[in-house]
């Protein structure tokens, strides 16, 4: 009896042993793949800051230059080619304006500048001139300002909702939506009055939920500790939801 009870007691802590170093292999593999993803977005948001940088050096530099060269063309109001001059000054300014804004879109450093809020507010008022659809803007509570990372994660989750909605939902409306009014939970929802979608098909080859921008917004979210809820149904428009608990660190 005694040496029955010895070897199974070894059994037992072996199995534990076993289920220990079980538990802590995933949790290295857990902490290992957060590691990766984290160097991935790192590696996209230095990708997006140069790529701004030199769209705005060289690029727009020399639209300033071309810029600069017609204007001091001597034409007279009568010259035959004075009205179409004007045309192209117009679109030149306007390529000159839409680069800037897109720099701007693109680089981190003004993100974590002037802030998440008012970053996605330029967003949507450059998307207003664009005249696609109907865009409001609303901001319950007062604002607080979360680190500089999960800014930038939080405004690209944003830019990558709202590029789904112009790309999938055939919308005219678009709702944002920041809310401070809990100093415990964080949310931005996006509402749209597009086609929907079923839930249940989200696996679907051609479901919105089934992309690389899906998967972007997705892995954003998890390394900041956010959750994403899709609200959905074919002819009714999408709400999509995200939640971030505020910690001390936030």
């Amino acid at each position: 009896m005694v040496l029955v009870g010895f070897i199974v007691t070894i059994l037992f802590l072996y199995q534990q042993k076993q289920h220990k170093q079980a538990q802590e292999l995933v949790r290295l593999k857990e902490e290992y793949d957060q590691e990766v993803l984290k160097s991935q977005l790192e590696i996209q948001e230095i990708t997006l800051k140069s790529i701004a940088q030199e769209l705005h050096d060289n690029i727009g530099q020399v639209l300033s230059v071309v810029k600069l060269s017609l204007a001091v063309l001597p034409l007279a109001p009568e010259h035959p080619a004075h009205a179409p001059l004007q045309h192209i000054r117009e679109v030149l300014n306007k390529a000159i304006y839409d680069l800037a804004d897109l720099t701007k879109s693109l680089h981190t450093d003004r993100i974590a500048q002037i802030g998440l809020r008012e970053s996605i507010n330029f967003e949507l008022e450059t998307l207003k001139k664009t005249g696609l659809m109907e865009v409001q803007f609303e901001v319950l509570g007062a604002e607080y300002r979360l680190n500089e990372q999960k800014e930038v994660f939080i405004f690209r989750i944003f830019q990558e909702l709202v590029n789904n909605i112009l790309k999938h939902a055939k919308a005219s409306r678009l709702m944002i939506r920041l809310d401070y009014s809990s100093e415990e939970l964080f949310k931005l929802s996006a509402r749209d009055n597009g086609i929907g979608f079923s839930l249940e098909e989200k696996k679907g080859s051609k479901s919105p939920l089934n992309g690389v921008g899906l998967k972007s917004m997705l892995n954003r979210s998890k390394l900041i500790g956010a959750n994403l809820i899709f609200d959905s149904t074919p002819g009714n428009g999408t709400l999509v939801t995200m939640e971030l608990p505020i910690d001390s660190d936030s």
